[in-house]
């Protein structure tokens, strides 16, 4: 594939995404060749009323940019590394992979609490099987409740309530004062701001949440810290950080990666510039335990790798959908083969109980789509 004009970068249409391809186009861009997005629509932004898990396959956010690519009408593409399936067209490769950020995830709540802070009985708001199922290892005392939406979005419906109740109240006090009529400046009111001016205070975030119809009301959701602070959120919204090694994330969670046609004119380019070692070996790790033990972005699987020196650290956490079971893992394998010492350690987990516990994890999710069912 020969490239003429500026290289097509292909992405989704959401903030989020757009933020990332922008953070790989200009690392791209430079005086002999300019960088455009190429905004695509993908099953997942189409199908907006269904958790991600029970569409019955994984690639929601990423086939379609993909085909783009194939079929020329992008250059390559920009993806959330943890959203794309481990098996990919022959033709096509991950030509870089940009330094990653943080790989956690964290809790978000309106005051700050953290999980174990909680009262029983709180709702904790998550599209994701694995995360679900992490809470529930740590709380069985409190409710797992379906979340979709883009992570501003997710934050709104979270902040909803509370910003709702907190109008209402300085509402009425307002209407009271009114209805006393004037006060002379010694008498105290509930409250020192007006309601314009506590509503001109909010930010935009918060004014959009404001406005929002509540469905669920939530006491916490979880998010990956990464989009929230592509999202720019992440100090406006008070969170704390769930230790990645106990609380393991999505493998590939928190990196980008950059798929091109490998016959594609500008792979070299790409590689040469985008392309982060270290973070290539950690989720190339990450990535090949979950290809090895299948499962995909159905089944409750955590994997977490740190390159430390010549050595990887590789943390993998298999769970049931309740959170009860689970296989747990720590393992340092040698950077000089880690794809291969990836594979042997997925194998021996497998046979430990994870291969079990995947199994009946994707059989009740396919059944739960065949009878068009969520299964929370």
């Amino acid at each position: 594939m020969k490239i003429d004009g500026p290289l097509r970068l292909a992405t989704r249409g959401s903030t989020l995404a757009q933020r990332q391809t922008a953070a790989v186009q200009d690392r791209l861009a430079d005086r002999r060749h300019s960088v455009e997005q190429v905004i695509i629509e993908t099953t997942g932004d189409q199908i907006r009323d269904e958790l991600i898990h029970q569409l019955g396959k994984t690639g929601a956010f990423v086939r379609a940019l993909d085909e783009a690519v194939l079929e020329g009408e992008a250059d390559a593409a920009v993806h959330s590394m943890k959203d794309m399936p481990t098996e990919q067209p022959s033709s096509l490769i991950i030509a870089g992979v940009p330094p990653r950020a943080a790989a956690g995830d964290v809790l978000v709540t309106p005051g700050g609490d953290s999980l174990e802070e909680l009262p029983a009985g709180a709702v904790i708001g998550t599209a994701s099987t694995r995360r679900r199922a992490q809470v529930y290892a740590e709380r069985s005392d409190i409710e797992v409740a379906p979340l979709r939406g883009n992570v501003d979005t997710r934050v709104e419906k979270l902040l909803a309530p509370s910003l709702q109740r907190e109008h209402e109240r300085r509402m009425e006090a307002e209407e009271e004062n009114d209805e006393q009529g004037e006060r002379d400046d010694e008498t105290e009111t509930a409250y020192e701001e007006t309601v314009d001016e506590w509503f001109n205070s909010l930010s935009e975030l918060e004014r959009r949440a404001l406005e929002r119809a509540v469905e669920t009301e939530y006491d916490a959701i979880v998010l990956a810290e990464a989009g929230l602070a592509r999202s720019n959120l992440l100090e406006m919204v008070p969170h704390t950080q769930l230790d990645p090694h106990h609380f393991v994330p999505a493998p590939g969670q928190g990196a980008v990666a950059v798929t091109t046609d490998e016959d594609a004119d500008c792979v070299e380019r790409i590689h040469s510039v985008v392309d982060h070692p270290q973070t290539r070996v950690e989720t190339t790790v990450e990535r090949t335990i979950l290809a090895t033990l299948g499962g995909g972005c159905i089944a409750p699987i955590g994997v977490y790798a740190v390159l430390k020196g010549d050595q990887i650290r590789a943390v993998v956490r298999v769970l049931s959908a309740d959170g009860e079971t689970e296989v747990y893992e720590s393992k340092d394998l040698p950077v000089e083969n880690h794809a291969t010492a990836a594979v042997s350690f997925a194998d021996d987990l497998a046979e430990r109980g994870a291969a079990t516990l995947i199994e009946d994890a994707t059989e009740a999710t396919t059944w739960a789509v065949r009878l068009g069912r969520y299964i929370w």
